[in-house]
């Protein structure tokens, strides 16, 4: 008996230290807090909660936030509509201006994508998680004379299953990644995030049909371009690391370049006019979970700032970092005039950064 008593012992800390080494630690759950940010944040409320994702535009100064309210779809699904939202800064900005087409009623938002023709005109696409029956959709909208117009929706239940970010490269074509080949909650979703599996992927639509053109991530989140379009960033967020390729810019096909960890939960990404990345991220991942089921529960907010070396990867900053009582769960930040604009998955407002300084 002492001899069965001591082999279950030995189990019992061997599970101990593979549950440390292989989930806590990953999940950043040892890792030192710190919090930092050099300026003034304002929180600005907002109709809808949950800004996940922005989007905006350089050239007339406007941002696109696409709020979802996910706590409010879970106790009565199908009962929520959700929007798309405008950030004007010359304009009164309480609440924000609803810009959804009426003609959505199941429109359920989550990553922003903005392409701009030759001719000047502005696109909007946005992934959207419909209610009703459960299916997925990239909606194209046209921002026409100071409204967001519906042009089509796009959907292809095989491959784009669990749909998260978009980035347009064309009128009509784009990249979206699927966070989990897994897509219905239950016991292998959830393996599939606690092990890491890098097993999700992400597809392009070249304006015909959609095909995968990169597998291998462990939970494919934000996805961005580089401003000349050679290069596609791809966001891993259990893998707690930034996937880059090199993209053929006639057929969409995506050559893996390099991987660098940030060993953080990285979400979406948004590329600056200089080629510079700024991604919203989860330090530690049970707090986040926990915060998702109960906003009593504080997450991580972080930033960081991701500048390209000439000789390859990323020089990389910490510029903002939080405990979550101040906003919990940042999702992204955008660049944007003289501020910062950051998002969150559940918080009711967004988060207006002014550093010190352009560089802060």
């Amino acid at each position: 008996m002492s001899r069965f008593l001591t082999v279950t012992f030995v189990l019992l800390i061997a599970c101990s230290l593979v549950l440390t080494v292989g989930i806590l630690i990953p999940a950043g759950m040892f890792c030192q807090i710190t919090p930092h940010f050099q300026g003034t944040p304002t929180r600005l409320p907002l109709s809808v909660p949950g800004p996940e994702d922005i989007a905006a535009d350089t050239l007339l100064e406007i941002a696109f936030i696409s709020v979802d309210d996910r706590r409010a779809a879970i106790l009565s699904r199908g009962a929520t509509r959700d929007a798309i939202l405008l950030y004007q800064p010359a304009a009164d900005t309480v609440g924000l201006r609803d810009i959804t087409p009426p003609s959505l009623p199941d429109f359920h938002s989550h990553g922003l994508s903005l392409w701009r023709s030759p001719e000047g005109r502005l696109l909007l696409f946005a992934v959207s998680h419909r209610q009703q029956d459960g299916s997925h959709a990239v909606e194209r909208f046209e921002w026409r004379k100071d409204s967001l117009v519906h042009l089509e929706s796009i959907v292809d239940p095989p491959r784009m299953k669990s749909p998260n970010d978009v980035a347009a490269v064309g009128e009509r074509s784009f990249y979206v990644t699927n966070d989990h080949y897994y897509p219905l909650p239950g016991l292998a979703r959830t393996l599939e995030d606690y092990l890491q599996c890098a097993i999700s992927y992400v597809n392009y639509f070249d304006g015909k049909a959609v095909r995968t053109v990169a597998e291998g991530l462990a939970y494919a989140n934000g996805v961005n371009l580089s401003p000349d379009g050679s290069t596609v960033s791809v966001a891993a967020t259990t893998g707690r690391k930034l996937l880059t390729y090199a993209r053929n810019l006639s057929d969409g096909s995506l050559q893996l370049r390099g991987e660098q960890s940030l060993e953080t939960g990285v979400d979406n990404i948004d590329v600056d006019v200089r080629g510079d990345l700024w991604i919203g991220c989860h330090l530690q991942r049970l707090p986040f979970v926990a915060h998702a089921k109960d906003s009593l529960q504080k997450s991580l907010s972080q930033i960081l700032h991701l500048r390209p070396n000439p000789q390859g990867g990323y020089a990389t900053r910490e510029v903002l970092l939080n405990d979550g009582r101040e906003y919990s769960g940042s999702t992204v930040a955008v660049p944007f005039r003289d501020r910062w604009l950051v998002g969150s998955v559940y918080e009711p407002c967004l988060l207006v950064c002014k550093p010190l300084t352009a560089n802060s």
